[in-house]
């Protein structure tokens, strides 16, 4: 059973590494994005696409969920490219299913690639999918203890955006309590504090993934 453990991990990091190879090839820059449900991660990644359209952008998501297709709708609103991926008894997206999905995308005409998993910290921590950076939106609202208790997530992101922070007092939960463990946690990430609803942080966290308005391709 531990050998088929190692062989099925070896067969993702493979899968999760032609990934990569595929976004480098074709000059797209892919961002995980994870979170649990309702920390904000649609509304996130909505927010980007409107700031970055008018520079002339070209984007596109893979939206992942295990049913329904309201947050790829909601990208389609915002007219880019989408592709909905329903995960069903799957906790989270794989490299695999990141793959298959691309055969849906004009890659040619995407210069950054949005990958928003299933609401949940705890398997996409196993499962790369080949994205150059990987972002976890989480909210405020999810207490103080978030990160220490899911600190195999935290330890392997590169970015953290905690959001809803307008809403820190009335859960009374201290922001800078998680920024702290975040950082105990992992010293070489980033953490941006956020209030999406009313577009609060987008800059700070477009900086922080070096995202310019331009028009030039990455």
């Amino acid at each position: 059973m531990q050998g088929r453990d190692v062989t099925n991990l070896e067969r993702e990091l493979e899968s999760a590494e032609a990934n990569y190879r595929l976004f480098k090839e074709n000059n797209v820059r892919a961002i995980s994005v994870m979170g649990a449900l309702g920390s904000g991660k649609t509304s996130l990644i909505e927010r980007m696409i409107t700031r970055l359209k008018p520079c002339g952008t070209g984007m596109g998501t893979i939206c992942a969920d295990c049913a329904g297709d309201d947050d790829h709708q909601r990208f389609l609103a915002c007219g880019v490219q989408s592709v909905q991926v329903n995960t069903k008894d799957n906790c989270c997206l794989d490299a695999p299913s990141v793959k298959l999905a691309l055969q849906s995308l004009s890659l040619e005409t995407i210069d950054l690639l949005f990958i928003e998993n299933v609401g949940t910290l705890i398997c996409p921590a196993d499962f790369p999918v080949g994205a150059e950076l990987e972002l976890i939106v989480i909210s405020v609202s999810e207490g103080e203890s978030v990160v220490r208790k899911h600190p195999k997530i935290f330890s392997q992101t590169d970015l953290v955006v905690v959001n809803k922070i307008d809403l820190a007092d009335a859960v009374n939960v201290n922001p800078r309590i998680i920024v702290a463990d975040y950082a105990r946690l992992n010293p070489h990430g980033k953490v941006i504090l956020a209030d999406v609803f009313h577009n609060r942080g987008i800059n700070a966290l477009l900086q922080a993934l070096k995202i310019e308005c331009a028009t030039e391709r990455w």
